[in-house]
């Protein structure tokens, strides 16, 4: 088994038994895709809803609705199938509460609803979800049974 690690603004994908990692998700969403008949697994790490906010900008895998479309199409030239894909999302978290009022305080929550929308025009549905709150967290994610652990330094870990 090998763990793979995926940085802010990156994406892969492996085959059973490997595991995915990402860390530092705060505000930025982790989007975990499971093919559970071919056991792949992909994950991307966004930090943006929308490549339409940046006009110009080149780095596809940093936005949700790019990142998303192009992990599923990783995906599916290793053999999954979009039809039986199914995803976990976590991350998307407020971390400045003195900023509430401002748009940079409220990243999380529009990072959370265009990872949303992208999978609902993907027909890919949500069966696991830890988004939101005030703190950071850690993902792993295993290709073998398709489940994703959480850890965070202030609430622990658990398992989605």
């Amino acid at each position: 088994m090998n763990t793979v690690t995926v940085g802010i603004s990156d994406l892969n994908i492996v085959k059973a038994p490997d595991v995915l990692v990402t860390y530092a998700l705060g505000s930025c969403v982790g989007i975990c895709l499971y093919d559970p008949v071919a056991k792949i697994a992909g994950l991307s790490h966004i930090m943006l809803p929308s490549v339409s906010q940046m006009p110009g900008a080149r780095d596809s895998y940093k936005f949700a609705d790019t990142a998303i479309v192009i992990l599923v199409k990783k995906m599916t030239e290793l053999g999954a199938r979009s039809a039986r894909m199914k995803a976990k999302i976590a991350g998307g978290a407020q971390m400045f509460a003195a900023l509430s009022n401002s748009s940079i305080a409220n990243i999380g929550q529009r990072n959370v609803t265009a990872v949303k929308n992208t999978l609902a025009q993907l027909n890919i549905p949500i069966i696991a979800e830890d988004t939101g709150k005030n703190y950071g967290r850690t993902l792993y994610f295993n290709a073998d049974t398709g489940l994703m652990q959480i850890k965070s330094g202030i609430h622990g870990e658990w398992v989605w």
